[in-house]
């Protein structure tokens, strides 16, 4: 049985993630490496865990969190779909269960918001651990008067956190904004789809979704 330790220790994978990053990197886009694909693993675990679903179905989403952003070494556009391919061909290579391939294949190929529906519990998990991860550190422009509004976006959040309730009705994206990088408008004029995709992988989890932003409920 796969695991997500063997996945992680993976050199090739490895190599991927950093290659993919690069190719981003020089696009100008926010950092989709290590820091971000480990996040996105352990904070689908973390839901999937919380809503009582068995361990297995939790090491699925990380390992589909992990994998999730290789697609980005083929082209950034339809990356959820060649990262799919991608991650079939690596695990099938590992000796992968073909049903849990499926699971995670799935998920990946579609956790993009211009295509991605949550068909899955393991696709809404990663979709919302995804969607979550805006954050400061992921800005790679040092030069502030160059923003663009993706960068003003993400520079501007100084604190986000995903947490479910104790009661498991609601998960809640609390975001901390210095709006002197980026305005509560400039977040939704490029994440409105994503905050969409995230109430509907909400919903596959039986859950509302609500976005908090400076302690004021947005969805």
């Amino acid at each position: 049985m796969l695991t997500y330790d063997e996945i992680t220790k993976s050199e090739a994978i490895k190599t991927y993630i950093i290659r993919a990053d690069e190719s981003l990197g020089a696009l100008g886009y926010t950092e989709h490496s290590f820091a971000h694909v480990l996040h996105v693993a352990e904070t689908a675990g973390y839901i999937l865990k919380t809503m009582g679903y068995d361990e297995r179905t939790v090491e699925l989403a990380k390992i589909a969190g992990y994998l999730h952003d290789i697609g980005n070494l083929v082209n950034r556009k339809d990356h959820a779909q060649s990262g799919a391919v991608m991650a079939w061909s690596i695990l099938n290579d590992m000796g992968c269960d073909p049903a849990e391939m499926a699971t995670i294949v799935t998920a990946i190929g579609n956790h993009d918001e211009g295509t991605g529906v949550p068909v899955n519990t393991v696709a809404a998990a990663m979709i919302l651990a995804d969607k979550a991860d805006v954050r400061r550190s992921r800005v790679r422009n040092t030069d502030i008067s160059k923003f663009d509004i993706h960068d003003r976006v993400n520079y501007s959040v100084t604190k986000s956190v995903l947490k479910i309730n104790e009661e498991k009705t609601l998960v809640k994206l609390k975001l901390s904004v210095d709006t002197r990088f980026g305005s509560v408008m400039d977040y939704f004029e490029i994440f409105m789809t994503r905050m969409v995709l995230c109430r509907k992988a909400a919903e596959k989890l039986g859950l509302q979704f609500k976005l908090i932003i400076n302690e004021q409920q947005l969805i």
